[in-house]
């Protein structure tokens, strides 16, 4: 009885001291991110899914505060807000960044480059892409992670926008970099403003239209409330969400924390894609059913907007770091047939 009790006794000291050298060698990741999407959209919702899959992932080791609607900072100050401390990683956009860079349009939006999100996730994943863009983002202070790509964007309008002639005098919304040159470039007149101000400038009559999401999210902002003219399937722009973090942030982190946040992204991604086609199609005919005009542009005028981006790409390139994401792009897309 007394060898049993003996063994007993070290079962418990060694079960014990296993527990203990978990729980000392166990590291913990807290991080505070900002997206520009609100909880109520689509987007916001695969957002709150990416969390939740990476702190179960985790076992909870990974803690994610999630700051919606721009709620810190604006937009196009959340890359510096994690840059500088405020917060830890920005869930918006490269393209946010041109100021900075012209490189960054080319981390975000090809306008027209790429037809739908496996394209650009393809140079993602097996082109090298994510090297590349941390080329770009280290010297930042950054490091990219991931990114999640709804699908093509359409237009919310008040007036009709059948086909490139109706972009005369248009005045819409803009995100800033290469979108405003190329739409001003066939007569539109671009206004740069932040994302969350978008349904009161439509409301108020400051812009006629705006370059915001695809029909899914637009509906989540409330868009075709007011705007009752749109364009599907969407053609003129495709951005990648990134996921970026402050890189002091990042190389602290252990692999495998790591591991499950590149994880975690290239999940939402899928997730993301597949579920903005369908969301999309079905958004379509509820739209349609509403009365909101939905125009198919011809292959005619959408020859005209590609010939507008390719001149824009190259006059926008004016850094050697965006020539060499340009370059890599073209490269990549002309391998894939997918560009001549």
């Amino acid at each position: 009885m007394k060898l049993f009790k003996t063994a007993a006794t070290l079962a418990v000291a060694a079960a014990l001291t296993a527990t203990t050298a978990l729980t000392a060698t166990a590291q913990t990741t807290s991080l505070r991110i900002q997206t520009h999407f609100s909880p109520e959209t689509l987007s916001g919702k695969m957002a709150k899914k990416f969390v939740d899959d990476v702190q179960t992932m985790s076992n909870g080791e990974i803690q994610i505060e999630m700051f919606y609607s721009s709620s810190v900072v604006k937009s196009v100050e959340t890359f510096d807000a994690a840059a500088t401390g405020i917060l830890d990683c920005d869930m918006t956009g490269g393209a946010y960044q041109t100021g900075k860079n012209p490189a960054f349009q080319f981390a975000g939006d090809l306008m027209g480059g790429y037809q739908n999100p496996y394209q650009q996730m393809a140079w993602l994943l097996h082109g090298d892409g994510r090297a590349a863009l941390n080329g770009l983002y280290n010297g930042y202070d950054m490091e990219f992670i991931g990114w999640w790509i709804p699908g093509p964007e359409s237009l919310a309008s008040t007036k009709p926008i059948r086909s490139v002639g109706d972009f005369k005098d248009w005045k819409f919304r803009s995100p800033p970099g290469l979108a405003t040159k190329v739409f001003a470039n066939l007569g539109a007149s671009p206004i740069v403003m932040d994302f969350n101000e978008i349904f009161t400038a439509l409301e108020t009559g400051i812009i006629d239209g705006a370059d915001a999401a695809n029909l899914t999210n637009n509906v989540g902002l409330g868009l075709y409330d007011i705007a009752e003219h749109t364009n599907f399937p969407g053609f003129h722009s495709m951005p990648a969400d990134h996921l970026a973090c402050r890189k002091d942030v990042w190389d602290a982190m252990p692999a495998h924390h790591k591991k499950i946040m590149e994880v975690g992204m290239d999940s939402l991604a899928l997730h993301n894609a597949t579920k903005n086609e369908v969301q999309n199609a079905q958004t379509a005919k509820d739209l349609r059913a509403k009365g909101v005009n939905l125009y198919e542009w011809t292959p005619e005028d959408l020859q005209v907007y590609r010939d507008a981006v390719q001149k824009g790409w190259t006059e926008f390139a004016t850094t050697p770091e965006a020539k060499a994401l340009l370059e890599s792009h073209i490269a990549f897309l002309k391998d894939m047939g997918a560009m001549k």
